[in-house]
């Protein structure tokens, strides 16, 4: 990535990165990002800019060429997430939705604060045979939220949820609910380790006496697994199930946003595609990636 982002800055392209500075804090986020070494960034010989990222993360990752095209997706710039993670990535050509990333880039370059970005339009854009939304947070984490709640909430056939924490309050909710109704195929991953580091913090803050109880209904079916990855400390790999995909139906959610209640917050990004092929595809990617774990043990 280094070589192509130097490349293109040497052929005469106008190459801009901004990146999540991390800052000092005894108790990392669930799940917690990969250390960023500002000193190689700042090297380039190109324009970066560092994002301060606590408490809330610039959690982005995506790139827009041009104004004809946008890649993004759960994979973060590290060699762990191309060799040992599970992650998705999208490739959008379309100039409206590059526009709009653009539009997302500009309010991080020109603030260098997470909270004055993700002030986007959420109207559909036509993409081909698709219908495509974008979504940013935090300025429209809150609705996002809920769009992916009533998709779910609203399928008839099948629900796929590949997520390395769920504590979004009307995602959790709403995935509980669809559960217990029993009508909707409903299957999905996430990262085991990271869900009892969450139930682990929730005893503290005192989320454990009502998230908890939807949580533990959800993930305890049989359609559920979790990824015994890593615990996060200092120097060791990240080997996270780390996608981050929703399928409802006919429609996906693909992007950054870990179906957490923190996301709502950070700097994230979600395209919503309602294409009946893609869906059928990434609710295929899940089962293929839920067959390969256990199902969860949660006390």
């Amino acid at each position: 990535m280094r070589g192509a982002l130097i490349g293109a800055h040497e052929r005469g392209v106008n190459v801009r990165l901004v990146y999540n500075v991390d800052e000092v804090d005894e108790r990392p986020p669930v799940p917690p990002p990969p250390k960023t070494e500002p000193s190689l960034i700042e090297s380039l010989p190109f324009e970066t800019a560092g994002i301060p990222g606590w408490p809330d993360l610039m959690h982005h990752k995506y790139v827009v060429r041009d104004r004809d095209a946008i890649w993004s997706g759960s994979t973060n710039w590290t060699d762990d997430s191309w060799t040992r993670e599970e992650n998705v990535i999208v490739v959008v050509e379309s100039t409206g939705v590059a526009i709009r990333f653009q539009d997302d880039f500009a309010q991080l370059w020109k603030k260098r604060k997470v909270s004055a970005s993700g002030r986007v339009s959420t109207d559909p854009i036509r993409v081909g045979d698709a219908s495509v939304r974008t979504w940013f947070s935090p300025k429209r984490g809150e609705k996002l939220a809920h769009r992916i709640a009533d998709l779910i909430g609203g399928a008839e056939r099948r629900v796929r949820v590949a997520s390395p924490v769920i504590t979004s309050g009307p995602i959790l909710g709403t995935l509980a609910e669809v559960a217990a109704d029993g009508k909707v195929d409903l299957a999905g991953v996430v990262d085991s380790t990271q869900i009892h580091e969450v139930l682990g913090q929730w005893r503290v803050n005192g989320n454990i006496t009502w998230k908890a109880p939807s949580l533990k209904f959800l993930l305890q079916r049989a359609t559920f697994s979790g990824k015994r990855s890593t615990p996060y400390a200092p120097g060791a790999v990240h080997d996270y199930m780390h996608a981050k995909v929703t399928v409802a139906d006919d429609t996906v959610f693909i992007g950054s946003f870990n179906l957490s209640h923190s996301g709502e917050t950070n700097a994230e990004n979600v395209l919503e595609i309602e294409d009946a092929a893609l869906a059928e595809r990434m609710a295929g990617f899940v089962d293929s990636i839920r067959a390969k774990y256990p199902p969860l043990a949660l006390n």
